[in-house]
């Protein structure tokens, strides 16, 4: 499956959601995906637990944050260490 076709799994609705990134029109945001991942949640356990996702669903979301990161700017003064 390319990106674009991943990425059309996401969708961005103003109205409904409150305007966060969602998957399929359906009520579970991308953070809320990205979280359970970050917090050592498996793709399996996240299929188990909402028995309508895909795994594309899954990697969609990676891809979205992907993109995302990749256009963030890290400041200088970020990275100072040692003050």
């Amino acid at each position: 499956m390319s990106d674009q076709e991943l990425l059309s799994r996401i969708t961005v609705d103003p109205d409904f959601f409150r305007g966060k990134p969602i998957l399929r029109g359906r009520r579970l945001a991308v953070e809320h995906v990205l979280g359970m991942l970050a917090a050592g949640d498996t793709i399996e356990t996240l299929l188990e637990e909402y028995p309508w996702l895909e795994r594309e669903d899954v990697q969609a979301c990676l891809l979205y944050a992907r993109r995302l990161v990749g256009h963030e700017r890290v400041e200088p003064s970020f990275l100072k260490t040692g003050t």
